[in-house]
């Protein structure tokens, strides 16, 4: 039986996906299945995709009935997972051939883990390999509880997303699919905050770092990172969590949805008339979700994060205060 199952979503990664499935196939555990979804590709992905499953019975090939996103495929993998631990890895990253069983070692040593953490490496298109430090008491070999994870990943990603799961868990919290990027990133922090105990691994996981990625270059849907914040937001509701715990989460969304308003205001001319009025009513619709006695008030003092639900003023105030920044880099 599949000691872990790895899910694999892919669009248009021919050129990216042999060495993604190089590194799973060739796993020092072999007891796995590989489940890979086409997300309705326009290149050979699904041809390679078929093609390698020919060649390895472990790796199973689904596609989407339409182009959804990454969150939407894994899903549809996820449905089909027959082993107890299930991970994620991008068509364009690998693992080292050790990974999967340095993290089934870490189950089988310590029952009560949930989530077991990979070490990570940046890979930058230079061949730059930059690690990415875990807390202090994973590199030491203690452990996280769910909260102090949860706690961790939601200051700036303390603590990466990358890790292998209990299935259990992973189909009681699927993916978020509420947006086609950022949204996922929830279910990582629902993930760890729902673990009775987090630990980290020896594998490594390599994530390879685009100049031109969708989460860093200027696009439209980056804008999606309010709704997917606000999302969080909602999925939290049911969970007992202390009130500066709160108030954490939601001045980590209001300094996003600042940095998201100032985003658009920079790249204002650029956007077609059309698009402009769908993002004013999203920014409207989501300023309408805070409320100032919910934000610590380091925000409502400081100048250009004063909470104003007025639009009109919300809209001076922000345009004012990039005017100020735009002046003093002169």
């Amino acid at each position: 039986m599949p000691q872990i199952a790895i899910l694999v979503a892919a669009y248009n990664a021919e050129q990216t996906l042999p060495r993604c499935l190089d590194s799973l196939c060739q796993q020092s555990l072999q007891d796995i299945e590989i489940w890979c979804v086409d997300d309705c590709s326009t290149d050979d992905t699904l041809s390679l995709l078929r093609t390698r499953a020919r060649l390895d019975p472990r790796l199973h090939v689904l596609q989407t009935p339409e182009n959804s996103g990454q969150a939407v495929a894994r899903n549809l993998a996820l449905q089909e997972v027959t082993a107890p631990f299930v991970c994620m890895v991008d068509a364009d990253d690998w693992l080292s051939t050790d990974a999967l069983q340095q993290a089934l070692d870490i189950f089988n040593n310590y029952p009560l883990t949930d989530c077991c953490v990979f070490r990570l490496v940046q890979y930058y298109e230079d061949g730059r390999e930059e690690p990415y430090g875990l807390p202090a008491q994973l590199e030491l070999g203690s452990l996280l509880t769910g909260k102090e994870a949860f706690e961790l990943c939601l200051d700036g990603w303390q603590l990466h997303g990358l890790y292998v799961t209990r299935t259990e868990l992973h189909r009681q919290y699927p993916f978020d699919t509420t947006t086609r990027l950022y949204s996922d990133d929830n279910t990582s922090r629902i993930h760890y905050l729902h673990s009775r105990e987090v630990r980290a691994c020896a594998g490594t996981y390599y994530y390879r770092k685009h100049a031109d990625s969708m989460t860093i270059s200027f696009n439209l849907r980056r804008f999606d990172f309010m709704e997917a914040q606000l999302s969080l937001k909602w999925a939290l509701r049911e969970v007992e969590l202390s009130r500066d715990l709160l108030r954490r989460v939601e001045g980590g969304r209001w300094v996003t949805f600042l940095a998201c308003y100032r985003l658009y205001l920079e790249h204002e001319e650029e956007i077609l008339p059309e698009d402009r009025q769908a993002l004013q009513q999203r920014f409207r619709t989501i300023l309408h979700t805070f409320r100032p006695s919910r934000l610590a008030l380091r925000y409502r003092w400081k100048p250009g994060y004063w909470l104003m639900i007025n639009t009109r003023c919300f809209d001076w105030q922000q345009r004012g205060y990039c005017w100020m920044k735009k002046k003093k880099k002169k």
